[in-house]
């Protein structure tokens, strides 16, 4: 299948700029797999469609505050870094913002509070072939403990801010309620939409909620730019499964039970370790670069909740290959399903609307 095959018109206008007032107040899109039928609820309605049994499994990565503001500490111009991934204390892969200018040893100053050197400073010390930096920071005993303060959250392009900074609302909604495990640099979108109190009732329905870990990084935000899907390879990002987690999973497939899971991150984790393991969860860590797309036989899963996602996406690859598994048809029901989301003036990425698909 080619890249192109996944594209879609979306009006600018439907690029969901804030969060809707309410976690659970966002609308929620049902499709129906066997039958291709759709509904339009409102995202607190999920309940109507987990049932007694149910494991429903949450990503509870949190997002850190990646985005960092410095100058060359030689031209004196503007550099905007996104961490990337932790290699070691003061030691990461980083986006950089001009980048082309940044070296082989350009020494960077990173900025604080209201533009004023901060006394941390960071080295370029590698390239790779795409073009990242490696830094190592210093001045700071371990600079992950200085993001708080130095850091701000990193909000995705197509989110525009007046002065092209995040807000004191921003480092609230674009988190989780559930979040606890430091290392993402990009929220896993589907679990915002939950409040305490709707996953409480959920609960009181006899559904297990429990937790996978999956840090987003580049292999999930990373524009697909090869002609065909096949020929697209995904970065890695680090998992971990608990023995809670991989126990719940595993006794819910065994009895016939569905396991529905929250955004395309978390499918990501169960299948891929399915995938190794003969169709069970175990506990433990690792990384996976598993791509999902059309045709793929999903092992787990057994529903879906997610937003809308961008066109030519690996995100909307996986979602087209879960609405028709083994098969490559899910993707005309994705894109009509979205045509439809356009029409019904649905809300589309990080801060929009939700789509259930069981």
């Amino acid at each position: 299948m080619r890249t192109s095959d996944f594209d879609f018109e979306l009006p600018p206008e439907r690029i969901a700029q804030t969060p809707a007032p309410s976690r659970d107040g966002s609308r929620l899109l049902v499709l129906h797999r066997e039958s291709g039928r759709t509904e339009h609820r409102r995202f607190r309605d999920i309940i109507d469609f987990l049932r007694a049994g149910d494991v429903l499994v949450l990503n509870n990565s949190r997002v850190i505050p990646a985005r960092l503001r410095a100058v060359n500490a030689r031209g004196g111009g503007q550099v905007e870094i996104l961490l990337l991934e932790e290699n070691a204390v003061n030691d990461w892969w980083c986006l950089l913002r001009p980048g082309k200018r940044a070296r082989l040893g350009t020494r960077l100053v990173v900025n604080g509070a209201k533009g004023r050197p901060s006394g941390v400073q960071a080295s370029v010390i590698d390239i790779n072939k795409e073009g990242h930096r490696r830094l190592q920071f210093a001045g700071a005993p371990d600079i992950s403990k200085r993001l708080e303060s130095l850091g701000e959250v990193p909000l995705p392009p197509y989110i525009h801010r007046a002065d092209g900074r995040a807000t004191e609302e921003d480092r609230q909604r674009y988190q989780t309620v559930f979040a606890e495990m430091p290392g993402s640099v990009a929220a896993p979108t589907a679990g915002l939409h939950f409040t305490g109190e709707l996953l409480d009732a959920i609960r009181s329905r006899g559904v297990r909620v429990c937790s996978v870990t999956l840090h987003v990084g580049l292999a999930t935000f990373a524009p697909v730019k090869a002609e065909t899907i096949d020929a697209h390879i995904l970065h890695e990002e680090r998992y971990e499964v608990t023995e809670e987690t991989a126990g719940a999973v595993n006794r819910a497939v065994e009895a016939g039970d569905r396991v529905v899971a929250v955004g395309t991150t978390t499918v990501r984790v169960l299948e891929s370790v399915a995938a190794l393991q003969g169709g069970r969860l175990v506990p433990g860590g690792g990384r996976t670069r598993i791509f999902i797309h059309p045709p793929f036989p999903f092992r787990i899963v057994g529903g879906l909740l997610t937003n809308f996602h961008l066109p030519q996406s690996t995100l909307l690859m996986l979602v087209s290959a879960f609405a028709t598994p083994n098969e490559t048809r899910g993707r005309e029901m994705i894109l009509s399903a979205y045509a439809g989301a356009i029409r019904e003036q649905y809300r589309f990425f990080s801060y929009g609307d939700a789509m259930l698909i069981v």
